[in-house]
Formats: C-alpha cells, sequence, structure tokens
C-alpha cells in the first residue's frame, strides 16, 4: 500500500524559527527536510533495535564475556586514563 497519510505535531516557536533557517539555508521547503529527518530517525531507531535484539539473543544462548574477557578490555580502557 503506497497511500499516504498527513500527520501533525505541535513544536516550540524556537523550533519552528530554526526549521525555518535551516529551510532557507538549504533551499528546501519544512515538509522536505521533516521527512529527511523522520527516515534517518526511524532507520536509526530500527537498528538500535536490531542490534540490541541480536544482543538479547547471544545473551539467552549463553554468549558471555569470562572474566578474562572483562578484564583485559576494563584494562585497555584504564591504561588510557594513566
Amino acid at each position: 500500500m503506497s497511500g499516504k497519510i498527513v500527520v501533525s505535531l505541535p513544536v516550540s516557536e524556537s523550533k519552528a524559527r530554526r526549521l525555518d533557517t535551516l529551510c532557507e539555508a538549504t533551499h528546501r521547503s519544512r515538509s522536505y527536510l521533516l521527512k529527511v529527518a523522520l527516515n534517518e530517525y526511524l532507520e536509526r531507531e530500527a537498528w538500535q533495535i536490531g542490534e540490541v535484539r541480536k544482543a538479547v539473543e547471544k545473551a539467552y544462548g549463553g554468549d558471555f564475556a569470562d572474566d578474562a574477557q572483562v578484564e583485559h578490555v576494563f584494562g585497555k580502557w584504564l591504561d588510557r586514563e594513566g
């Protein structure tokens, strides 16, 4: 199905001004910029959810780091601080 629906939302005046400034600078419409922002957000969130699901599956499968592996990773980070 390729139908479209209209979605509206209230935004603060300051965000609307910032959006309008971006529209002027890029010669794009509000609608275009909001579509781009929404698409990027949805893609990022879908990716993140997918990664979390994979990690949960690994955890349920018992795929955990052992104590030595954890200490090794923490050791690398602690060495950077010093």
